[in-house]
């Protein structure tokens, strides 16, 4: 029986983690868990997992109103509440569901402790890549990735030889806006934007789906998982989100991972730590899949694409720069201060006025402490 912890148990994947939970309740038991603001969750989760000890929540104020109603469990609060369940609780999976750049001390925390890390918070590979992996080198701990797109590749590597890879294929829905051409983009809302057309996610990473910023953090993420260079990570378009994501053979064949969309098998896959059977589909070409639609993947229209790869390649703090930008430029656009179009201008205005500096943990802390200084006066 695997003691497992989940960072972010109100949001989407963390409800969905807990249904996995609930399935294999003979291989896993929730011990520890943290939610932001949904403290009516709190009740809720430790009704279905009475062997709960710790909790986390967000405001410190409701804390004492929590340990009158369950004395038998401890409570912290704030971000460091989350470094504390860490140190405090003995498990063996932590899952990291937090949104945003909040998950990053977390992951940090766990791989030093020498915890096997179910990662879905990708800004902690975005920011910290070169930092979680010289830990992983070092051996601290195991990472496990949760992303649909980045379990897919996964699978399809462990199926195939090194040698025989000709690049790695991240699919992309597109977002709200696939259909839109650039010029429409400039009067769109946020209401809008949070219309995803296969996908029910949180409000910020629905954003990122129609800036396709995910899928330039997602480009990173893989870059830092799988060991390829730049140049042989693409992207391709797909309408209908099934192929999740493709690994393109020397021969020009395709390896895939195909299924409906369902975060709940990516979350057992990381869970079971890759031990799960799976099924995989071969094509000599794109066109033997006849029932899905694919398309080329337009730069122009998304710049944040570029802007992350860019990031990439200066490395050290520029990617902490360009995360701490986009999170600060999302909530503005989700709050109507600025337009839609406006998001990639605000990352691409800071990365290139920002002295980057050698990713270290206390750097890419600054480097995002500063960022959002900045444009907290700015962004009106």
């Amino acid at each position: 029986m695997k003691k497992v912890m989940i960072f972010g148990a109100s949001g989407s994947i963390g409800e969905q983690t807990l249904d996995v939970l609930s399935i294999h309740q003979d291989k896993f038991e929730l011990v520890a868990f943290s939610v932001g603001q949904k403290i009516e969750m709190v009740s809720k989760i430790l009704r279905r997992h009475p062997k709960v000890t710790h909790v986390c929540i967000k405001h410190k104020e409701y804390v004492s109103v929590l340990k009158k109603q369950y004395p038998h469990i401890i409570f912290f609060s704030g971000d460091e509440g989350l470094l504390k369940l860490i140190k405090h609780v003995e498990v063996d999976l932590v899952v990291n569901a937090l949104v945003g750049f909040v998950g990053f001390r977390p992951t940090i925390t766990a791989l030093k402790k020498g915890l096997t890390l179910c990662l879905a918070n990708k800004e902690s590979l975005v920011i910290g890549g070169e930092i979680i992996n010289n830990l992983l080198l070092k051996g601290y701990g195991k990472l496990y990735p949760i992303d649909s797109e980045h379990v897919a590749l996964a699978k399809c590597l462990n199926k195939v030889k090194e040698e025989n890879v000709k690049r790695l294929i991240l699919t992309a829905s597109g977002g709200a806006f696939r259909k839109h051409t650039y010029d429409q983009l400039k009067n769109v809302k946020a209401k809008d934007a949070l219309k995803h057309p296969t996908w029910q996610m949180g409000a910020k990473i629905t954003i990122d789906s129609a800036t396709m910023m995910n899928k330039g953090f997602e480009i990173i993420e893989a870059y830092y998982l799988f060991n390829y260079p730049l140049d042989k990570i693409d992207i391709l378009m797909h309408d209908e989100s099934h192929v999740h994501s493709l690994v393109q053979l020397k021969d020009d064949s395709y390896i895939a991972d195909v299924s409906k969309p369902n975060m709940r098998d990516p979350i057992t896959y990381a869970l079971f730590e890759g031990q799960v059977k799976y099924q995989l589909t071969k094509v000599a070409n794109l066109k033997q899949f006849k029932e899905y639609h694919f398309g080329e993947f337009d730069k122009n229209k998304y710049p944040c694409v570029g802007l992350a790869k860019k990031a990439l390649q200066m490395g050290g703090t520029a990617p902490a720069i360009i995360n701490a930008a986009n999170e600060m430029a999302v909530y503005a656009f989700l709050d109507n201060k600025i337009a839609f179009l406006d998001i990639a201008q605000i990352i691409k205005k800071r990365l290139n006025q920002t002295k980057i500096r050698k990713q270290t943990i206390r750097n890419v802390l600054n480097a995002d402490a500063k960022t959002r200084a900045y444009l907290r006066k700015r962004i009106r």
